[in-house]
């Protein structure tokens, strides 16, 4: 942004900042640039996050800009969570202050509301009406984001209706192919209920080449598109996963039984059969309509335990002689997947659990098995065989690509590297077989854990688009999600997409702006629910964390921060925050690429190891403060 410019009239999205200022962020038309205006506090009170505005902008001598004269023009939010303060006996909403900076006079529609209440309120015509009171024993961190995201409780009652008719429809074979005969598992983590993927292997033909059937939910026999259920399902877009709670994009009594592939029942699937030959390559697709039935649920443990040391589970007894397929198909794929690149995104996640009354009982930091592994590589193998599929026949997908990283980014990878002891040697431009090779150092390298998080975020996001564009991470000429259509859209409409295809349709729109709109609703409502997954993590971190305030761990830095620094406590995939006014040797300052952050005596860059201790939590905030321990 020019800023030699005189002031000027900008519309832009609010963001509040808990400190009780705000920011302006307004994207220039056709350009990726972006600029961010201060809000002052008096000018911020009328307005939530996520307002549309106009303003007047103006920029100081040191190009910072400021916003002034904010005027509505869209309120997208709905609903507001906040705790009930009381003035001269008057009621107040203390709105979450991640959403408000302000207290905002509360209707309370008659009921009865003491100090302290916490409550969500509707916005109605610049006021908040009371629509319920969170009752005592509930978690509000829950409420708080739910709330603060625009996510969806409860489904309406047409939805509902819809639903309960759904489960009347059999499943029937009709002109199905019949897969019933066919060994077939599953394999899920025990608490999954919404199972939407089978896998079947065929033992090898005098060429070698084995056939893998991956057979998914067809959810689309169930929800029409256009109806109550199926608008609801799209608003949603995707199920969330927050700790403790799943806010699912179907009901429950669709994806946790009549849509799900449990064993011993008839299901209705589109199943995607590949030929894998003995090299790993994929060389032929078939996509139909099935009917199957699961032979046996397994768990990841005991998966992994038949591909680790050929331990049989009791749940593996009826499918136990054709499991060495399963691996020798595994094994394939990763053997080709290895050979043109690309990372894997996922090996230890941090996991809460909780006790029988749902209090917070432990943060486990789990390694990802050769089960998931495996699931992980058939799925690809779908999702990548589909959107060839139907890209060889004009018919417009959700595609699901992802960039390659810029020269800046890739010089930020180089940085971060060699500071954390590695040597990356990317050069000007990252390939998928030099970031496989970086991503074959780190893996069980002490710091993996924070190492992988600075990585995946110098990589950038995926997103849905009608455009059929690769996916870089994955290195896949062609990906799309085809394989979770009870938890996502995207797989739905590319369901729908396939079958009518499969039926006869061939009167498809080449890139059809139609698929492109649910795209770009896709990836909003995805990116609202990703930040709702992190802010209950980061809540319960704080919450996790306030019985360890004065202890010291190991620590890696993961980023920089005009405030200070973010550091990843070794082993436990905890971030918290140093800020930078605690540190020895300052003041500090974020060098250019927000890489460093400089002192007169000393510099902390990222991918440092350091040793910190908890000095304080703050759960509202999802914030645990370090300090540096010398």
């Amino acid at each position: 942004m020019d800023t030699s410019a005189s002031p000027r009239t900008v519309t832009g999205r609010i963001d509040v900042h808990p400190r009780g200022f705000g920011f302006l962020t307004v994207q220039s038309a056709g350009s990726l640039e972006v600029l961010s205006a201060f809000i002052p506090p008096p000018d911020l009170n009328p307005f939530f996050a996520g307002d549309i505005v106009t303003a007047t902008v103006t920029a100081a001598a040191d190009g910072r800009w400021t916003a002034s004269g904010l005027s509505l023009v869209e309120r997208p939010r709905t609903v507001v969570y906040g705790e009930v303060v009381l003035r001269k006996g008057t009621p107040f909403l203390r709105v979450d202050r991640e959403v408000a900076n302000a207290d905002w006079a509360l209707d309370t529609a008659g009921t009865q509301l003491a100090f302290g209440d916490a409550v969500v309120a509707r916005i109605a015509e610049g006021k908040l009406v009371l629509l319920y009171r969170v009752e005592p024993g509930e978690d509000r961190s829950l409420e708080r984001i739910i709330a603060r995201h625009g996510l969806r409780k409860s489904f309406p009652a047409e939805a509902l209706d819809e639903a309960r008719r759904a489960r009347a429809v059999p499943h029937a074979l009709g002109a199905r192919r019949d897969l019933r005969s066919i060994p077939t598992v599953t394999v899920d983590a025990p608490s999954t209920r919404d199972i939407d993927d089978a896998i079947s292997v065929l033992p090898a033909g005098p060429d070698g080449a084995l056939r893998l059937l991956v057979s998914i939910a067809d959810v689309s026999e169930y929800v029409t598109e256009g109806t109550p259920l199926d608008l609801e399902a799209r608003e949603r877009a995707t199920s969330v996963y927050l700790a403790g709670r799943v806010l699912p994009m179907l009901p429950e009594e669709l994806s946790s039984h009549w849509l799900s592939l449990v064993p011993g029942e008839e299901r209705l699937c589109l199943t995607v059969e590949l030929r894998i030959d003995p090299q790993g390559r994929v060389t032929a697709a078939d996509v139909y309509e099935s009917i199957i039935r699961s032979w046996a649920r397994l768990n990841y443990d005991e998966t992994a335990a038949f591909l680790d040391r050929g331990e049989v589970s009791p749940a593996m007894e009826p499918v136990k002689d054709v499991m060495p397929w399963f691996r020798l198909a595994a094994a394939r794929l990763a053997v080709a997947r290895a050979a043109r690149g690309g990372m894997e995104f996922a090996r230890e996640e941090a996991r809460f659990t909780f006790d029988e009354q749902g209090e917070l009982s432990g943060l486990v930091s789990e390694r990802l098995t050769s089960a998931h592994g495996m699931i992980e590589r058939f799925m690809v193998a779908a999702n990548e065989a589909i959107a060839t599929w139907l890209l060889a026949r004009g018919v417009p997908g959700v595609f699901r690509v992802h960039e390659q990283p810029d020269p800046l980014r890739v010089a930020d990878l180089n940085a971060f590297a060699e500071t954390s002891g590695f040597a990356a040697g990317f050069g000007r431009e990252l390939t998928p077989l030099a970031l496989a090779a970086f991503d074959r150092q780190i893996a069980g390298a002490a710091a993996e854990a924070a190492l992988r998080s600075v990585l995946r975020r110098s990589l950038g996001p995926s997103r849905y688009t009608v455009k059929p564009l690769p996916h870089f991470g994955l290195a896949a000429p062609l990906y799309l999600h085809f394989t979770s259509p009870i938890r996502r859209y995207a797989d739905l409409a590319v369901h729908r997409t396939l079958k009518a295809y499969l039926r006869g349709r061939r009167d498809f729109v080449d890139m059809d702006p139609a698929v492109e709109e649910v795209a770009v609703h896709i990836n909003a409502k995805a990116r609202a629910s990703a930040r709702a997954e992190t802010d209950r993590h980061r809540e319960l971190e704080a919450r996790w964390m306030a019985a360890r305030v004065g202890q010291q761990f190991p620590a890696r830095v993961t980023r920089v921060k005009p405030f200070g620094l973010v550091a990843q406590l070794d082993g436990m995939l905890v971030e918290g925050v140093v800020p930078s006014d605690g540190l020895p040797g300052g003041p500090f300052r974020p060098d250019a690429r927000e890489l460093s952050l400089v002192g007169k005596e000393r510099t902390f860059t990222v991918g440092m190891p350091v040793t910190v201790k908890v000095a304080s939590t703050d759960e509202q905030l999802g914030r645990v403060e370090l300090a540096l321990v010398q």
